[in-house]
C-alpha cells in the first residue's frame, strides 16, 4: 500500500474569513504548497471554478487536486436541489480527477458565528436524524453512480460533531455515504479517531490531518468559547506541531491497507503561524512517522 500528500489551501487564506490571508495570492498558495513537498491540494475559494483554467494551474506548480470541501443544506432541500446544486463542483472534480467530494452539512452551523459558544451547535432530534440520513443515503448513491463518491466530513459546530454523531452517520446510511476523517475535529469533540479507523474501515475514504495544541483545546472547552474564538487562539496546528500521536493512527491505516490522500489541513492566522513553514513542518512529520509505520509514499502524478 502507499499513500499520497496533500494540503489544504487554509493555511493561507481563509474563505470563511478573508482577512486572514486575503491578499495572498493563489500563486503563492500552489507554489509553496510544491515547495513544501506536497503533492496534491484541496480546492480553495480562489481556485478556478472551470477545469480548463485549474488544470494548468495545478500543472503549473506539479499539484493534483486531492478533494475540497463542500458545505450542504441537505435539511433544508430536498435531494434534487442538493443535486443542482453540487453540479458545478462534481463536474470540476470529475474533469481535474480529484478521488471525492468532502462533504458537510452545514444548515444552522456555528462554526462562522464569533457569538455563538461550543455548546450551542444545531443537534437533530429522531425525526429529522431519519429523514436526513434518508436524503445523504440517496446523494451518496447519486454521487456514487457520478463517480465522484462522498466522503462525509464530522465537524465542529455542526449537526455531525462528536464520534457519536459519527458512528451513528455511518451505522445509518448508503455504504456510498464515506467519510473524511479529520483527527483534529475529532479530538476537539472529545473522539477517538483510532475507534473510528477501527470501526469503519470500509468507508474511510479520505483523511485530513489536523493537530491540537492541548492547552487552547481544554481552554475553548472550559470557557465554552465560539468555534471561531477557538481557532484564533491556535486551538488548530499542522501534525507534529500539537499533542496527537499519528504513529498509531498510521498503524491502523497500514493494516486497513489504507491507499487514499493524507491531507495536513490546518487553519491558523498565517500572521501568527507562517504557511509555508508549518506546511513544510507538517509534510516532515507525516514522512517521518509514515516511515515508521511502513507506509509508503507515492510520488507525483498529476494532471
Amino acid at each position: 500500500m502507499s499513500v499520497k500528500l496533500g494540503v489544504a489551501p487554509i493555511a493561507w487564506s481563509n474563505d470563511d474569513m478573508p482577512e486572514l490571508g486575503g491578499e495572498t495570492t493563489l500563486e503563492q498558495c500552489l507554489s509553496e504548497a510544491s515547495q513544501a513537498g506536497f503533492i496534491g491540494i484541496e480546492s480553495g475559494g480562489k481556485f478556478p471554478k472551470k477545469s480548463s483554467e485549474l488544470i494548468p494551474k495545478l500543472n503549473q506548480f506539479n499539484l493534483n487536486l486531492c478533494s475540497g470541501w463542500y458545505g450542504a443544506n441537505l435539511r433544508k432541500n430536498s435531494v434534487e436541489e442538493e443535486k443542482k446544486l453540487i453540479q458545478q463542483q462534481l463536474t470540476l472534480f470529475k474533469d481535474c480527477n480529484a478521488p471525492c467530494i468532502v462533504f458537510a452539512e452545514v444548515s444552522g452551523s456555528i462554526q462562522g458565528d464569533p457569538y455563538r459558544k461550543l455548546s450551542s451547535r444545531p443537534q437533530m432530534d429522531e425525526n429529522e436524524w431519519k429523514i436526513f440520513c434518508q436524503k445523504i443515503s440517496e446523494l451518496g448513491k447519486y454521487l456514487e453512480d457520478q463517480e465522484m463518491p462522498l466522503a462525509y466530513h464530522h465537524h465542529m459546530g455542526t449537526v455531525i460533531e462528536t464520534q457519536n454523531d459519527t458512528e451513528r452517520l455511518m451505522e445509518n446510511t448508503h455504504e456510498s455515504v464515506n467519510l473524511t476523517l479529520d483527527t483534529g475535529h475529532m479530538l476537539f469533540a472529545q473522539g477517538d479517531s483510532q475507534k473510528i479507523l477501527e470501526n469503519y474501515k470500509d468507508r474511510i475514504l479520505h483523511v485530513h490531518c489536523k493537530d491540537i495544541r492541548k492547552h487552547v483545546l481544554e481552554k475553548s472547552l472550559k470557557e465554552d468559547l465560539s468555534f471561531r474564538e477557538a481557532f484564533l487562539d491556535g486551538a488548530f496546528t499542522v501534525p507534529g506541531d500539537g499533542c496527537i500521536d499519528y504513529k498509531p493512527l498510521f498503524d491502523v491505516l497500514k493494516k486497513n491497507n489504507y491507499s487514499g490522500w493524507l491531507v495536513v489541513e490546518a487553519e491558523q492566522d498565517p500572521k501568527k503561524a507562517n504557511p509555508l513553514e508549518y506546511a513544510i513542518k507538517g509534510y516532515k512529520y507525516l514522512v517521518e512517522t509514515l516511515k515508521q509505520s511502513n507506509i509508503k509514499i507515492e510520488k507525483n502524478n498529476y494532471l
